[in-house]
């Protein structure tokens, strides 16, 4: 019974294109992925770190390739697609986790509200909700064809106001609604063949956000601290902490889960703050 168990969490064989794969939540997906047994498309702008996430599922006896392409760039993903079906004659499954926030984007706590930087904002907000449709929509007619998963990164600024990272939090939240859309659109097409569900992470430190939670001898900023506060866990979370979700959603194991958002928050969207 426990094998037949674990069976339902394998990924075994599948083939599985991860964008934002170069970033610090990719390198947890990544790992994750391999250990589960997919063979992973790496998808990112950095050639470096993709040749070293590649290599490194490699050494452990994992397949992989890296492919350098934008997510807003359409032919480049059209031109990704292309060599995966070339190398392995299928896509099982796409995790969307090209995203982050722009610097210009954040807006100060002295700054006009009346004044926002609205080319950043458009920024913020292509790279999250466009990256994340984009891909979707190119990889995802492959996928379809077998069946197979996609899953999206939502936030938990899609649920509460946070602060400061308006542009972030509109796109987050269009990903919601995306991925609740998608999945009913692709259910009344596909019936069950292909899924899609997404991902709430809590708060992660990242290279986007690292500024904003701490400074630079490591402690917290007030804004670290009032997350921490708010987060019943008392703590960050660690990036391999949303692999078990990834590949939950990813596997058989989730057959019958459609359009959900699976947080993984540390309780905070749960907790009023009293």
């Amino acid at each position: 019974m426990i094998k037949e168990i674990g069976g339902l969490f394998s990924l075994e064989n599948k083939v599985v294109v991860v964008t934002g794969a170069t970033g610090i939540l990719g390198e947890a997906f990544v790992n994750g992925l391999c250990a589960a047994g997919a063979t992973i498309v790496v998808i990112g702008r950095n050639e470096e770190v993709a040749k070293q996430r590649v290599a490194e599922v490699i050494d452990t006896g994992g397949k992989a390739i890296y492919i350098i392409a934008d997510v807003l760039d359409e032919q480049q993903l059209v031109d990704a697609n292309t060599t995966i079906i070339k190398t392995y004659g299928r896509i099982d499954a796409l995790v969307n986790a090209a995203g982050g926030n722009i610097a210009e984007a954040v807006i100060q706590p002295g700054s006009d509200i009346f004044d926002i930087n609205i080319s950043a904002l458009k920024q913020a907000f292509d790279l999250n909700l466009f990256g994340t449709i984009l891909p979707t929509q190119i990889f995802g007619r492959e996928i379809a064809k077998n069946g197979g998963s996609i899953v999206n990164i939502s936030s938990v600024s899609a649920n509460q106001a946070v602060t400061r990272v308006l542009g972030y939090s509109l796109a987050k939240t269009s990903i919601d609604c995306f991925t609740k859309w998608m999945a009913v659109e692709l259910a009344n097409r596909y019936q069950d063949k292909i899924r899609i569900n997404s991902i709430v992470p809590g708060f992660f430190i990242t290279n986007q956000n690292r500024a904003l939670l701490t400074n630079n001898d490591g402690s917290l900023t007030a804004r670290g601290q009032a997350i921490i506060a708010k987060t019943p866990f008392k703590r960050f979370g660690a990036p391999e902490e949303l692999i078990g979700a990834l590949v939950y959603l990813l596997s058989d194991a989730a057959k019958f889960v459609n359009g959900e958002n699976i947080k993984v928050d540390g309780g905070f969207t749960a907790f009023s703050g009293v």
